[in-house]
């Protein structure tokens, strides 16, 4: 990565951070990559650097896991596509997995207010959609799976914990 690539990514996750701090919603993962919740879904944001001047700020929202694509599935998506202001569905077969995707361009010109009206279009529309598509053709949301998950993983910790000398 050039020192150019590296200063255009370094001002895209300041403008990230500093846009989305105060939301309770938003949690930094690792360095480049958040993720923030609205409702069932979740929208991951990863800065990718690109080019000597500029990122890519891509932002994925998995809405369902497991799901067949079917050509009536791959027909409502289409038309959804064609009416989105930001984002586009999109299918995953490793995974089988619907998903809703947006990229912004990073650097010096990457704005608040367009990573804002992104955001909040992405997590309506995946807040909707997941339960549309789970609701239609079946698969899991991923609120389900990462519930499903930390739930078997409280579980695991308490069949392990015998005594209080264990915690």
């Amino acid at each position: 990565m050039s020192k150019d690539a590296a200063s255009a990514a370094r001002v895209s996750i300041a403008r990230i951070e500093q846009t989305l701090a105060d939301s309770p919603a938003f949690v930094r993962v690792e360095p480049r990559f958040y993720v923030v919740r609205q409702g069932t879904a979740y929208i991951y944001i990863q800065i990718i650097p690109w080019e000597p001047d500029r990122a890519v700020v891509r932002f994925v929202a998995q809405l369902v896991r497991g799901v067949e694509m079917t050509p009536d599935l791959a027909m409502k998506l289409l038309r959804m596509n064609a009416r989105l202001r930001f984002g586009a569905f999109g299918y995953v077969p490793q995974g089988a997995c619907v998903v809703l995707v947006h990229t912004l361009l990073g650097g010096e010109t990457l704005d608040p207010d367009e990573i804002l009206a992104a955001l909040r279009d992405m997590s309506v529309i995946a807040d909707e959609y997941d339960d549309r598509i789970f609701e239609e053709f079946g698969g899991h949301r991923m609120q389900d799976l990462i519930d499903a998950s930390a739930a078997s993983a409280f579980f695991d910790d308490t069949v392990h914990l015998r005594d209080w000398s264990d915690a």
